[in-house]
């Protein structure tokens, strides 16, 4: 059974991959294309501006943009198989009763806690913003981030399973006991603000609502076609053993 679920996950990931992969290309590269003007910009010598993106790029804009959907799809397969093992030990354990039901709550839940509670304290940046140096500081402070949203999860589920009274109250707990870990590492945590002066703010929105939304887009896509595929198989009957003559 296992082996079912990881083959699936690994599918469907690498399908929600390339969906999320297609928004991405729609909805951020145009962003992405603004970013890289203003930096080429600024970094051009007065009177000497140059509007073409490949100069000088160890890889070119159409590579990249090609290599977009060869970067979703190998997210998708690594996260896909990743859920797979985890689906398979959370099976009757917890959460909904219901394959389908499981499959896309705990998709929810995984974009709240990898994605959703880091990217609220360290949103993501277009190219034009950031300083090379801390990239590796910037790097390790979104993985603590990370850490802590799933710490907080796995706190929250066993507060939930020790709170014996009616749903509400174990959801309040829930919430609550995700909550304070999460709270406290925001504001513990140092802020890490490297955006230049002079930079569109809408540009830097739209950039981080387009980052946002290709990840919502994955987990979405993938947490649908995941459960749907897990309730069609839990629908289809078991072969009858055959009697002995």
């Amino acid at each position: 059974m296992v082996r079912t679920l990881l083959v699936r996950g690994l599918l469907l990931g690498l399908v929600a991959g390339l969906i999320a992969g297609a928004f991405a290309f729609a909805v951020g590269e145009p962003r992405v294309e603004s970013a890289i003007a203003l930096e080429e910009a600024a970094a051009a010598p007065p009177g000497h501006a140059d509007h073409d993106h490949d100069h000088g790029a160890v890889v070119s804009r159409p590579v990249q943009k090609a290599g977009l959907f060869l970067a979703t799809g190998l997210y998708g397969l690594a996260v896909g198989g990743i859920f797979a093992l985890v689906y398979a030990g959370l099976r009757g354990r917890v959460g909904p009763r219901s394959e389908g039901g499981l499959g896309l709550a705990a998709a929810g839940v995984a974009f709240v806690a990898v994605i959703l509670v880091p990217f609220m304290k360290y949103p993501a940046n277009p190219p034009a913003v950031g300083d090379p140096e801390t990239i590796t500081g910037r790097t390790l402070l979104y993985v603590v981030m990370v850490l802590v949203g799933l710490a907080a999860t796995a706190i929250a589920v066993a507060t939930a399973r020790q709170v014996g009274a009616g749903p509400w109250a174990r959801w309040a707990a829930a919430v609550a006991a995700f909550l304070v870990p999460v709270v406290a590492a925001w504001l513990l945590l140092p802020t890490v603000d490297e955006v230049p002066a002079g930079f569109p703010a809408t540009l830097l929105w739209e950039f981080r609502l387009a980052s946002l939304g290709t990840q919502l887009v994955f987990w979405a896509a993938f947490g649908a076609l995941f459960g749907w595929a897990c309730d069609r198989a839990a629908r289809v009957p078991k072969a009858a053993p055959v009697a002995a003559a």
